[in-house]
């Protein structure tokens, strides 16, 4: 499994970290027709470390996730940055695209000892509305505000459409199954590497696929590379409080036998997922109408939630 996001760990506060909207577009210059280049050189200092929560993306508008590093690795949890966007070496810059910053804390009796036992657990993430629309690489910048100054970075590129098998928003959700407690004699341990294991397990998805709304986590907490799937199923877990009984909660592991060298579950390669977590959000009718890649705060998870449980 492919991962962008990487080691966020840092100084994260331990009395909890807030999310914060997004710095209005009109503090960061427009781009006014010019180049990425040309954007990126109002900046009067180098930036920091822009790191992608995905790597995949599809025409249209994009919830494009990152972190924000220093050079020393530790998270920066309350920048103000926005996205500048161009199509290729050669396209013309467009933007600014204001991020938000999402936290990712959920309320205390929620988190797991595998989140708050991880030094390195990522505790917020960026989120920028991104449109991206034609297919091919899209080049991508930042401006960082600090104060009166503006920082300038570089992001990895993203590629729209490399990975256009992934079922997305309007499409039938596949129809598999997922272990449940009962498959297991009740050693969740086998289907959970979450300590303690959670409580999106008492379902199948072949059996409420099509009669139930459904929030479907992809995640594997103990084994996570990306560093936010314990975060994403605690998260879940909130969000279950509310809405358990108006939505099945399920979560699927990622590696068979939760050992990385036995390779993906069927359950993972039947969604062709390339990365880890997701998050689908599923219609009673069967129909994806949010996925998530990567992490999100309990706020986005219950708007999701909401949307297909009125």
């Amino acid at each position: 499994v492919a991962i962008v996001l990487a080691g966020c760990g840092g100084e994260a506060d331990d009395e909890g970290l807030a999310s914060q909207p997004a710095p209005d577009q009109s503090s960061f210059p427009s781009a006014n027709g010019r180049t990425l280049e040309q954007v990126l050189n109002e900046a009067s200092a180098e930036g920091p470390v822009i790191s992608p929560a995905g790597q995949v993306f599809h025409e249209g508008d994009n919830r494009y996730a990152f972190g924000v590093f220093d050079v020393g690795g530790d998270q920066i949890t309350d920048a103000d940055v926005a996205l500048y966007v161009a199509k290729g070496a050669k396209g013309k810059a467009k933007g600014p695209y204001p991020a938000r910053v999402e936290s990712l804390e959920s309320e205390p009796e929620f988190e797991s000892e595998t989140t708050a036992d991880d030094p390195d657990s990522a505790r917020t993430i960026y989120v920028a509305d991104v449109p991206l629309d034609a297919d091919g690489e899209w080049r991508i910048g930042a401006l960082v505000r600090s104060g009166d100054t503006l920082q300038a970075s570089l992001a990895p590129s993203a590629v729209v459409g490399e990975f256009s098998d992934i079922p997305g928003v309007g499409d039938k959700a596949p129809r598999v199954h997922t272990p449940t407690v009962d498959d297991v004699g009740g050693n969740l341990a086998k289907i959970d590497t979450r300590q303690p294991p959670d409580t999106m397990h008492e379902e199948d998805l072949a059996d409420v696929l099509g009669h139930d709304p459904v929030v479907l986590v992809f995640a594997t907490p103990a084994l996570c590379k990306s560093r936010v799937c314990g975060p994403t199923a605690d998260v879940a877990e909130q969000v279950k409080s509310e809405f358990g009984d108006e939505a099945s909660f399920i979560h699927q592991e990622i590696y068979n036998g939760n050992q990385i060298e036995m390779g993906l579950r069927p359950q993972v390669r039947a969604y062709n997922l390339p990365t880890e977590p997701w998050v689908f959000v599923i219609d009673e009718n069967g129909r994806i109408t949010e996925s998530i890649e990567g992490a999100a705060s309990p706020e986005a998870l219950e708007k999701a939630v909401q949307e297909v449980t009125g």
